[in-house]
């Protein structure tokens, strides 16, 4: 009996045995592919990249992009020759008949031509002549043309041409600009203006040094809500008139 026993046993398999063969396992099956894990969920968020090393030298593919130019501020340069553009077209148009009375009126009343060409420097320091109503201080229509800006009309012309802008600093000598040091200089990034900050606050006697900073300022940080304001502020100020001039080492336009 225990020799039926041991034969009903199950006969443990001897691994050094030739002829035997062992069990594979699902996984060692050809026929079956091999158990990976569970697939990725595609929705979950990618792992953080590791950080660049600083000290790696810069190849063509990683190196920055340089900054944009900022010289205009935030209003694109087409934008503002755009509004330039129209309403100076516009105001010639409207202003027609005023034009010729006060061209008719300096005619009669002082000897000399109407329009006086005055060269300036305009963007990027490019010299223009600027035209303005010749005035003669003895005359009634000299000083009219003088305290309420009048004999700047003239200057829609020179905005039409491109040489000017509606708003902007006021335009300087050549000799003047060509002076300019330093952040002084920024003024001929855009062109030079009919009317500006300044001006439209009565303040036409300021000393050069606080000019310089509302030009500056302007420059930096025009925007066309910014022009528009101005625009609509300038009529107010030739109505109540230019202040008295103070002393301040400038000959303004």
């Amino acid at each position: 009996m225990n020799g039926e026993a041991a034969a009903g046993r199950e006969r443990t398999p001897d691994p050094t045995d030739r002829g035997h063969v062992p069990n594979r396992t699902a996984t060692e099956d050809p026929g079956h592919a091999p158990d990976r894990g569970p697939a990725p969920d595609p929705t979950a968020p990618a792992a953080p990249r590791s950080a660049p090393d600083d000290t790696a030298p810069a190849t063509p593919d990683s190196a920055p992009d340089p900054a944009p130019p900022t010289a205009w501020g935030p209003v694109p340069p087409s934008a503002k020759r755009a509004v330039d553009l129209l309403a100076s077209t516009a105001l010639l148009l409207l202003l027609a008949v005023p034009l010729l009375a006060l061209a008719a009126a300096v005619a009669a009343t002082s000897r000399g031509p109407v329009l006086l060409r005055r060269e300036r420097a305009g963007l990027n320091g490019r010299p223009f002549p600027m035209l303005t109503f010749r005035m003669t201080p003895a005359t009634r229509v000299g000083k009219l043309l003088h305290r309420h800006y009048l004999d700047h009309l003239p200057q829609l012309l020179n905005v039409v041409r491109g040489e000017m802008s509606l708003v902007g600093p006021r335009p300087l000598t050549p000799e003047r600009t060509a002076a300019l040091t330093g952040a002084d200089r920024v003024r001929t990034a855009v062109r030079p203006g009919i009317t500006g900050l300044w001006q439209i606050g009565g303040r036409t006697g300021l000393p050069w040094e606080e000019m310089a900073v509302l030009d500056a300022h302007y420059v930096r940080e025009h925007w066309l809500g910014m022009d528009l304001a101005i625009l609509a502020r300038t009529l107010p100020a030739t109505t109540r008139g230019r202040g008295p001039r103070r002393a301040c080492g400038l000959r303004q336009a």
